[in-house]
């Protein structure tokens, strides 16, 4: 049975490099499934920079921005795992539904999360999320962001749950919130 790890925090608060040690500590294979689509040339030097900061220390990647049930079933021989990010995944269904008219709403990310969390626990390693906690500041003034901020809030609280260990990063210290 796979062990869960949801890394939360605000932007920039040392969430990903905080997980990708954590996963380096454990021996064996590690999978990296990315879910940031590459939309500019800004977010292009970004993902370059963290491809970088992966080289030569054992990761393979799975680069997905919607099927995360699928690539975590895929990894789940792997050592580790890290899903960096469940916050631009939630991103990626939104617009995906706009495009293909497919409903998103709360009873649909609770059975997306319930899939990745099914998975994570079939896997035979660490299974590590990294995600954004969006709930601790103001309420957005549109329907759009507050409807990204209560999607994404879902998501967090139904992998939060099912998850073995929770840490919240900030200010780059990590401060557990649930511990195995």
């Amino acid at each position: 049975m796979g062990k869960i790890v949801l890394i939360t925090g605000g932007a920039r608060s040392g969430k990903s490099e905080y997980a990708q040690q954590m996963a380096e500590k454990i021996s064996g294979t590690r999978m990296f499934i990315a879910t940031c689509p590459i939309s500019d040339k800004e977010l292009e030097e970004r993902i370059t920079k963290h491809r970088e900061a992966r080289k030569n220390k054992g990761w393979e990647t799975i680069e997905e921005t919607i099927d995360l049930k699928d690539s975590i079933q895929q990894a789940r021989e792997y050592d580790v795992v890290l899903v960096d990010c469940l916050t631009l995944w939630i991103n990626n269904l939104m617009y995906n539904e706009i495009n293909n008219a497919m409903a998103l709403d709360e009873k649909r990310v609770d059975d997306l999360c319930g899939g990745i969390v099914y998975e994570a626990r079939m896997a035979t390693g660490t299974v590590i999320f990294v995600t954004n906690e969006v709930g601790m500041g103001i309420v957005p003034d549109n329907e759009t962001a507050r409807r990204y901020r209560d999607l994404l809030g879902r998501c967090n609280q139904i992998i939060a749950a099912s998850a073995d260990e929770v840490i919240l990063m900030v200010c780059g210290m990590p401060v557990p919130i649930k511990c195995s």
